[in-house]
């Protein structure tokens, strides 16, 4: 049986974000004012409340602040008792008079302390929780857990289980929409539930030795296209997202795109063997007394009642299961494998672009295929390399706890670059007679299959139109589960002229990092070999290109992201070819170049790997 699971985290945040410096507008901050504290468990009890009057368990998420409150305790211990709830842990919520008291500091993200900090932070608020329950929490979470952090919780509180541990696209886009003041920098993990590696949690693990021991759920659903593009936290499963982006009838409170981006989470399990899931995470400073993001109380309130009730109808039409995070952790381990993707055949459902995108997602790699542009692979992190990457004061990565990207069109241009210069894409470009078109010129929509452990897009046929020739072409994309590699097939279907002749250009534009700044690119080896040569680069910044006819291989070592990305291709009769950039464009390109006639195809394989 197809299964949609939710989890519905509710936690009682007696200090919620922002939610002082509302209710304490026009007087001296105080985090102890009896006023928000009253309000922010009324609101907890509240969606509480909702969510049971839907039939729904929920996750409740005791914050430390939470701890200190004896209603809050005694509503989560009548909850777990009376509903089936589970009592967890937040990391979030650490803001009270106690917790500064102790550690002097404004700091609430748990993953930017120092790592002796931070231990010293989880001993703190476990211990409290035992105190107040008599057991240890089985989930907990964060907006992220950096891998340091979850290995220490995971080896003293070993009955930890299931934890949330990143937000989807939490990046520079939402750091700019946050008026430059959101230093939460979280871009490149999964947007669906994965087992973490134990060498950063972004990478799944791909077997038992490098497993973290939890299973990890994101910060909110968002839409893949939307969240993509823009600000993530203007589209999510999440109902006040909703009303943030404006994306709703602002005269009758109806919200459709709430239902329709539900809906389209549900039908993900279209591609990944019958599972679907979706998160809910609403604080209660969400839903404060004087409204937020021009939304009044009511409104917020009747949103949050409205998406209840979408999620208890699926229920009762046995449509959804509701489970705590605990559960949820006990199903997914029983339902994937290490090596088994996550994959996602996204459209556009609020712009009504037909746009399509599709996030393939395994401990070898996160790939984001865009079919606006002929099939591009616009967005590209290789988790095979692993890489360990602390974050925290401390570290050399205070704040950015982004997963690094080998292509990423947002942050790099892409195709449609503004002046002279390439940004990053993987595509392909065909040429004759001194004419080039590439192929992310060409809009396209893809089919979704999978056969033995190969999952495979195949691509409508484009047609590209020379002085005098009329080319139809199909792309096939295809990942061989467990394969770390990246298989695309290029299909000449027909020729105006069947004897015309021509080439065919496959190429990646890259680089590394994880903001729109240039990385230092100086030291990354560029080579093309085959059994009897090689021609090397040592990246310098020289424009420099070599070619080689036969290459087996063009291959590029990024030491600073220990990655290694490499081409190989099914035909002798090829020219291998690598590319350094120059300041202005500080990029790399790896390619092939070959000739093709009427009805022939052309093979390429993308691998990447960790360097030794």
């Amino acid at each position: 049986m197809d299964k949609f699971i939710v989890n519905i985290v509710h936690r009682p945040e007696m200090v919620p974000e922002y939610a002082e410096k509302v209710t304490g507008h026009g007087k001296e901050e105080n985090i102890g004012r009896k006023s928000l504290l009253k309000e922010s468990l009324d609101i907890f009890k509240l969606q509480q409340k909702i969510a049971h009057k839907n039939g729904l368990k929920t996750t409740i998420h005791m914050t430390y602040a939470s701890l200190f409150n004896n209603e809050a305790v005694e509503i989560a211990k009548e909850h777990h008792k009376k509903y089936g709830d589970e009592i967890a842990l937040s990391l979030l919520g650490l803001p009270c008079k106690e917790f500064r008291d102790k550690y002097k500091t404004k700091d609430f993200c748990i993953w930017m302390f120092s790592m002796e900090e931070k231990k010293s932070i989880v001993d703190d608020v476990f211990q409290k929780f035992y105190e107040s329950f008599g057991f240890y929490p089985e989930s907990t979470g964060s907006y992220y857990m950096d891998a340091e952090l979850t290995n220490f919780i995971k080896e003293k509180y070993p009955m930890v289980k299931c934890a949330i541990a990143t937000c989807w696209e939490e990046g520079p886009k939402a750091y700019h929409t946050c008026n430059n003041s959101w230093y939460t920098l979280l871009d490149g993990g999964p947007w669906n539930p994965w087992i973490p590696s134990r060498e950063n949690t972004h990478a799944p693990a791909a077997n038992q030795e490098e497993d973290s021991g939890i299973v990890a759920i994101p910060h909110l659903s968002r839409d893949l296209i939307a969240c993509y593009d823009g600000n993530g936290s203007n589209f999510g499963t999440h109902p006040q997202n909703i009303l943030r982006g404006m994306i709703y009838d602002t005269k009758e409170w109806k919200y459709p795109y709430l239902y329709n981006l539900i809906d389209q989470y549900r039908a993900l399990e279209k591609y990944n063997n019958g599972y679907a899931y979706n998160m809910v995470f609403v604080g209660p400073g969400w839903l404060n007394k004087m409204g937020r993001w021009e939304a009044p109380y009511e409104l917020l309130k009747k949103s949050y009642e409205d998406g209840m009730a979408y999620y208890g109808r699926l229920k009762n039409e046995g449509k959804l299961t509701d489970m705590t995070m605990a559960e949820f952790a006990d199903y997914y381990r029983e339902k994937k494998t290490y090596t088994e993707p996550e994959c996602a055949l996204w459209k556009d459902i609020l712009y009504g672009s037909e746009k399509q995108l599709f996030w393939y997602c395994d401990p070898f790699m996160r790939v984001c295929v865009n079919m606006d542009q002929g099939g591009a692979i616009v967005d590209l992190r290789p988790y095979a390399a692993k890489l360990n990457r602390p974050v925290g004061i401390g570290t050399s990565h205070i704040q950015d706890a982004s997963y690094p990207f080998l292509i990423q069109e947002k942050y790099r241009a892409g195709y449609f670059t503004h002046y002279a210069g390439e940004g990053t894409v993987r595509s392909a470009k065909l040429t004759y007679q001194g004419e080039e078109v590439d192929l992310c010129l060409c809009r396209t929509k893809a089919k979704f299959s999978v056969k033995d452990n190969t999952r495979k897009l195949t691509l409508d046929p484009v047609t590209i139109e020379f002085s005098d020739l009329t080319v139809t072409l199909r792309t096939i994309v295809s990942f061989e589960e467990g394969s770390s590699c990246i298989e695309t097939k290029r299909i000449i279907l027909d020729m105006s002229d069947p004897h015309a002749k021509v080439e065919l250009n496959e190429y990646m534009v890259a680089c590394y990092g994880t903001t729109e700044y240039p990385e230092d690119m100086t030291g990354i080896i560029l080579s093309c070999k085959n059994e009897k040569d090689a021609k090397e680069i040592l990246y310098a910044y020289k424009c420099r290109t070599e070619e080689l006819r036969g290459a087996k291989s063009v291959s590029a070592v990024i030491s600073p992201i220990k990655t290694v990305v490499s081409f190989c291709n099914d035909k002798e009769e090829t020219v291998g070819y690598i590319r350094e950039g120059y300041a202005f464009s500080p990029m790399f390109t790896l390619g092939y170049k070959t000739i093709l006639s009427d009805k022939e195809e052309f093979t390429t394989w993308l691998r990447l790997e960790k360097e030794d």
